[in-house]
């Protein structure tokens, strides 16, 4: 500003002046900045100033202006156009800054950056060669002679700020051999050239070893950039020839919508007809229909429904009918002669255009083929989107969307500006993806794990496309990725889980075997309160690998395989007892561990646990509720056989020390004193207090055995349910339960007693069955003598052996 207002007062100065700026926003805030000032000049008496933007988005009639003839000065603002594409008339001053927004393509986030960076010395000295065209000028170069001399000769050629994918592409198909021996002027850096290849992969152009592929040799017989040609294959395939033509030329060529500095707002009212929720692609097509609808066509490209037929307009008349739609007519022109040379390439190769218009599945589609480099995600609130290799990137201000896209998008072009920005957006779904781009997915297996209703191993997928997570937790067949690590998870979490739990819907009679052998082995464990009989997993698991196929891995080949391998071997896959034990259980018999106990007159369920710390460890009785008052806390003492001798060795260990030594060895006198003593038979307590006194000839008390020392598994669990089996109490001290249950109880004995003496009446009746009596004479003699009801006894004796004896019986001879 300061230079242009020196050059505007000087009293000699004559002619206009041109001042270069890098961009179009910088003109525009420079073009403010000085009417602003020269406003305030001409009202105090200054000569009146017309100030000129030119640069290349600028309407046809905007750029105009600076040929025109002028009756004042001018200031024209222009960006490097005006070096060397084109002569503005009457220049004699020149303002250089020194500064150019310069086309470049990262090879690093693959994509397009228009930097502001210095000029050359040759693009220096063309600015000062403007102000010399009619007469002598003057050019300030607003930087000294030093920066200028330390700038490069010339400005980079385009073939090391370009993309060389095409330059690839072509060479191959010409086989003019490597491009890196290849004899150019200037040669490119060889990260362009590995750029080149990569994104001639991307387009599924070449393969692994960098030769073309089937796809690649038909891009090299269209002269498009591959990108272009890439999408145009994919439409032919799609049939979405004919609308991917209209956008490929659109690509081709500027967006033929004006926004004129001064009607901005009346311009995009004019253009929103032709917006799209989704798609700048199919706003685009729109505007060609609308377009083609004014030289008498009326069948649509894939924007829409199809207009009704209308008159051909003149050549003015449709110019002016753009004009009032602010689009340029010039770029109209571009864009038509651009699709009508793309037509006649599709031509050529002998392609047919498709007769009805594509959905906007086909249509993007086949757009994405060309532009999986330039998808995004959008992760988060904000406005941008995460893209490729770690890119971000916003949505061009100029969009023309009548909404915000969706998560996940398309787009034509990424620019770098003052941001990274994004031109021709389209939504897209990610589910489009892994067809176009699965040569470029990275997958990753995750939790490969037995699925119980599919009956097979599955593994959780995810796939990334360039960093993005196209997709997560996608179940697979782990068997057809990794058969052997699929067979190792199948026998673990299938054939050996089944063991233990309900993990495979399977009804094999190995498995039910199996099941019965190992519940058989680990009830001896619990008897016995030892965890070292049952072998490992791993051992259970190479067993069945032994006998397993290699490609034996789900539950569809496993049944294959076996349907045919059981008819010749019936026991197939069955375990033994044996296999399952690691050592023989010495002392764990039934005798030692029976399954029933009697208690209150009638024989009671025992069962066996070891885990320490559970309310059930060691031994629980089942007690019905009508004989708990009868229970003998005395028997309750004794436990079992295969217990005894534990817990007499813990009584006398909790004996002070000067008995307790005189006993030593106790593990010896338990054993002595279990072996001599008949089993429950008196007061335990006694009885033992006895054998110390005996052993040690001191005086031993009751009260020295210390029976809070002693582990809750040594005293019996009591389990009383009710004539359901519905549990109403558990416990180890009877007292307590009798206190809590103990009316409840009389209760039930009572009712009981009530239902079973008719029953004993009849019998007794003359001429009832002469068996009916003698089965009657024997419980009636017995009753007599005891302390409960006749009936009680009898019931209690037919009902506990129905529900008990069978299966101790059964599984006393197992643990025998």
């Amino acid at each position: 500003a300061d230079a242009v207002d020196e050059l505007w007062r000087a009293p000699a100065a004559q002619g206009d002046i041109l001042v270069f700026l890098p961009g179009e926003r910088e003109i525009r805030e420079t073009a403010e900045h000085l009417r602003r000032q020269l406003a305030q000049q001409h009202r105090s008496g200054g000569p009146p100033a017309e100030i000129l933007p030119l640069f290349a988005r600028l309407s046809q009639v905007e750029q105009e202006r600076v040929f025109a003839p002028s009756r004042g000065r001018r200031i024209v603002l222009a960006t490097n156009v005006a070096e060397t594409s084109l002569t503005v008339p009457g220049i004699r001053y020149v303002v250089d800054p020194g500064l150019a927004r310069v086309k470049r393509y990262s090879y690093r986030s693959k994509v397009e950056q228009l930097q502001i960076e210095p000029i050359s010395q040759a693009a220096a000295q063309q600015r000062a060669g403007r102000c010399g065209r009619v007469a002598d000028g003057v050019c300030i170069r607003l930087y000294d002679e030093r920066d200028f001399a330390a700038r490069p000769r010339f400005t980079d050629p385009e073939i090391l700020r370009s993309s060389l994918a095409g330059v690839i592409l072509r060479m191959k198909s010409l086989h003019l051999g490597r491009i890196e021996d290849f004899p150019f002027l200037e040669a490119p850096p060889r990260k362009a050239i590995a750029d080149g290849h990569a994104l001639l992969a991307e387009l599924g152009a070449v393969d692994d070893t960098g030769e073309l592929t089937p796809t690649g040799a038909e891009l090299a017989r269209l002269p498009l950039d591959p990108r272009v040609g890439r999408m145009i294959l994919e439409a032919r395939a799609r049939q979405a020839l004919t609308e991917v033509l209209v956008i490929a030329a659109a690509l081709s060529v500027q967006d033929v919508r004006d926004r004129p500095l001064e009607q901005q707002q009346a311009a995009d009212a004019k253009h929103k007809p032709f917006d799209d929720e989704r798609s700048e692609f199919v706003g685009t097509l729109r505007l060609w229909q609308w377009i083609d609808a004014g030289r008498g066509g009326h069948g649509p490209a894939g924007g829409g429904e199809p207009e009704p037929d209308r008159p051909r307009l003149s050549n003015r008349q449709q110019e002016q009918r753009l004009r009032e739609q602010f689009i340029s007519p010039r770029r109209v022109r571009e864009w038509r002669d651009i699709h009508a040379q793309l037509h006649a390439v599709v031509a050529e190769q002998g392609w047919r255009l498709n007769a009805s218009a594509a959905s906007y599945e086909q249509l993007h589609l086949s757009l994405l083929a060309g532009l999986l480099g330039n998808i995004g995600f959008k992760a988060d609130d904000d406005d941008g989107y995460l893209g490729a290799r770690g890119i971000r990137f916003w949505r061009h201000p100029g969009a023309n969307l009548s909404k915000k896209p969706g998560r996940w998008i398309v787009a034509a072009e990424l620019v770098e500006t003052t941001r990274l920005y994004a031109r021709g957006i389209a939504a897209i779904e990610p589910q489009w993806l892994p067809p176009l781009a699965g040569h470029l997915l990275k997958t990753q297996l995750l939790e490969p794990h037995w699925e119980k209703k599919a009956a097979r191993v599955v593994a959780l997928e995810r796939a990334t496309l360039y960093g993005l997570v196209v997709y997560n937790d996608r179940r697979v067949d782990y068997g057809g990725i990794d058969a052997a690590a699929a067979r190792e998870i199948f026998i673990r979490e299938a054939l050996v889980a089944s063991l233990t739990e309900d993990a495979w819907d399977a009804r094999y009679p190995f498995l039910a075997h199996n099941r019965k052998v190992l519940a058989q082995v680990q009830e001896l464990e619990h008897k016995a309160r030892r965890q070292d009989l049952l072998v490992d997993e791993e051992l259970i698991a190479a067993f069945y690998a032994a006998q397993l196929p290699a490609d034996v891995c789900s539950g569809a080949s496993f049944e294959r395989w076996y349907r045919v391998e059981v008819q010749r071997r019936p026991r197939l896959l069955q375990l033994t007892r044996e296999e399952l034990m690691r050592h023989e259980a010495a002392g764990v018999t039934s005798e030692a561990f029976p399954r029933t106990i009697r208690l209150g007159g009638i024989d009671c369920a025992a069962s066996y646990l070891h885990e320490p710390g559970d309310a059930r460890d060691g031994l629980t009785v089942t007690v019905p509720i009508y004989a708990l008052n009868q229970v003998s806390e005395a028997r309750c003492a004794w436990l079992v056989p295969g217990m005894l001798a534990a817990k007499v060795q813990a009584l006398v260990k909790s004996l002070p020390q000067r008995p307790r030594a005189r006993l030593a060895p106790l593990a010896g006198f338990a054993a002595a004193f279990c072996a001599r003593v008949p089993f429950a038979e008196g007061d335990l307590t006694q009885g033992l207090l006895d054998a110390v006194r005996e052993r040690t000839q001191l005086p031993v008390q009751r009260g020295d055995f210390r029976l809070e020392q002693l582990s809750p598994h040594l005293f019996m669990s009591l389990r009383v349910v009710d004539e359901h089996g519905r549990q109403l109490g558990i416990g180890r001290d009877l007292a307590a339960l009798k206190a809590e249950l103990g009316g409840r109880a009389r209760s039930a004995f009572q009712a009981l007693a009530a239902l079973k003496a008719p029953a004993a009446a009849r019998s007794a009746m003359p001429g009832a069955p002469p068996e009916a009596a003698a089965a009657a004479a024997p419980d009636a003699a017995a009753d007599a003598t005891a302390d409960a009801p006749a009936d009680a006894r009898v019931d209690a004796r037919v009902d506990a052996r129905v529900d008990a004896r069978v299966d101790a019986r059964v599984d006393a001879r197992v643990d025998a």
